[in-house]
């Protein structure tokens, strides 16, 4: 059908604090609309709005987006499994609700199927093995968008983070298995809530569901994807810390290498000290970007900037002690990994500014 213009109608308030507005007759009868027709309301990234009635919905297919996305891989033991977890994981991201894994060859399926349910198990949030026969197994994703938002999921993914750096930071000078395990854990658990953030994201985008996941415009989409990239990377750096310090221990024990002096106490607390600021910095610019708030942005901004005095200082400290070389690696190793979490407090901050500076300068009037 062409294009109509069917001109302008006015808003009218009933009394009871609601407002309608009267359909044209014309449309209505070509449709073939009666009393008590559904009619859904679509908001469009202009602020526009599209009516679409049930009936031309269900014609076009587009309640399609309710029924569960299903898909299938087939695993050939010719190539490395690797690559069909990789697949897993994109269909995960995309939104898939049920992936069923075939396996070509039945003898090398048990090894497969194991692999895969390990994968699952530590990769996914809310993934579950619903059906298995010798030769195939069905995953399904059974969390709902509704039931973890995505601001719960970031305020989570950033506190898990934080206390993985905490524990690594602990690893220098008690070298427990527990405190080790603790951070492997965490690190995993950000990654599964960071691709779970990931999924919720590309399905607010294929469906325009802004409004329904807490934004108030859709380009808050790309934003969050950029702030859980940078609690990934705090989440990594915190095990690549303890690596590097078991790494560091077991040439210690294997009698590699000999350390003379420990770690050096002054540097040490000055190096906690830093991070309880970092890990601080980073927590109000969470909170900041749940509360919209721009101006407790721009204060966290001048925070970091005022950080720089000090850093250079714990540089100067580091430089200045003739500690083992392989010491003071770590430890500026350690450095590295608290500077880019105060570096990604900025772009926290930056995120609050963005989202907000459109409602702040076009409410500001002057007097």
């Amino acid at each position: 059908m062409a294009e109509k213009d069917l001109g302008y109608r006015r808003v009218q308030c009933t009394g009871r604090g609601s407002y309608i507005i009267s359909l044209p007759k014309e449309w209505v009868e070509d449709i073939g609309l009666n009393r008590g027709s559904e009619i859904a309301f679509n908001i469009q990234p202009d602020s526009t709005l599209t009516l679409v009635p049930r009936k031309i919905a269900e014609k076009e297919g587009k309640n399609d987006a309710a029924k569960p996305k299903e898909y299938y891989i087939n695993v050939d033991p010719k190539e490395a499994p690797e690559a069909a977890l990789r697949m897993i994981r994109a269909l995960y991201a995309i939104g898939a609700d049920i992936i069923r894994i075939h396996f070509k060859n039945i003898k090398d399926a048990p090894k497969y199927k194991v692999e895969t349910k390990n994968f699952v198990r530590d990769t996914f949030l809310g993934a579950e093995i619903i059906d298995e026969t010798p030769d195939e197994i069905t995953l399904q994703i059974l969390i709902k968008h509704s039931e973890f938002g995505i601001e719960k999921a970031v305020r989570r993914m950033a506190i898990v983070a934080l206390a993985a750096n905490r524990d690594a930071i602990a690893y220098l000078t008690d070298r427990s298995d527990t405190l080790f395990e603790s951070v492997l854990n965490a690190r995993n658990d950000v990654n599964r809530l960071g691709l779970y953030i990931v999924r919720q994201l590309k399905y607010g985008i294929e469906r325009n569901l802004y409004r329904e996941l807490g934004f108030r415009t859709p380009k808050e989409f790309l934003l969050y994807r950029i702030a859980v990239n940078d609690i990934e990377n705090i989440g990594e750096n915190a095990l690549n810390i303890v690596n590097s310090i078991g790494s560091f221990q077991k040439l210690i024990d294997d009698e590699t290498l000999f350390l003379k002096d420990p770690i050096d106490e002054e540097t040490y607390t000055q190096l906690t000290s830093y991070y309880t600021q970092a890990q601080q910095l980073y927590e109000d610019a969470v909170k900041a970007v749940f509360k919209r708030d721009y101006k407790d942005a721009e204060k966290l901004i001048s925070k970091r900037e005022s950080l720089f005095a000090l850093e250079n200082e714990l540089i100067m400290l580091i430089s200045s002690k003739k500690m083992d070389p392989n010491v003071t690696a770590i430890l500026r190793l350690i450095f590295d990994s608290t500077r880019r979490i105060v570096d990604y407090s900025r772009n926290m901050a930056d995120l609050t500014l963005n989202r907000t500076v459109e409602e702040l300068c076009s409410t500001l009037t002057y007097k």
